[in-house]
């Protein structure tokens, strides 16, 4: 079974796995004004999750780390915002997006079961 030291580094690599295929699929995006208006909210929004989750594994108590896991998951559903929106207006490529979006979601559950479990504990 693996330990919760490993289980944490993994989540970690993912996020930051995550913020970098954001800011590739943000590199390959058209030049629009509305395209670097939403690529620069995303970048904010994306690079935070990870920073956050970061700060959390730090934290100095459990109702600290509690509220710093509820800032990575307001983080993510402002990405998954921006990311909805990216589909809507048609803007970059529809299967990159999507599939960001799902990393996004299943980021998003893992994180929400995370402060449930923290809660009871």
């Amino acid at each position: 079974m693996e330990d919760n030291t490993s289980r944490k580094h993994d989540l970690s690599q993912r996020f930051l796995q995550f913020a970098v295929d954001g800011i590739k699929l943000f590199v390959q995006m058209n030049k629009s004004y509305a395209e670097i208006h939403i690529a620069k909210q995303l970048t904010r929004s994306i690079t935070s999750c990870g920073a956050n989750y970061e700060e959390a594994s730090g934290a100095e108590s459990k109702a600290d780390f509690v509220h710093k896991l509820q800032i990575v998951l307001k983080e993510l559903k402002e990405t998954q915002y921006w990311l909805k929106l990216l589909c809507k207006a048609e803007l970059g490529e529809k299967i990159k997006i999507e599939s960001f979006s799902c990393e996004c979601a299943e980021l998003s559950r893992i994180i929400g079961k995370s402060i449930i479990t923290s809660k009871k504990m």
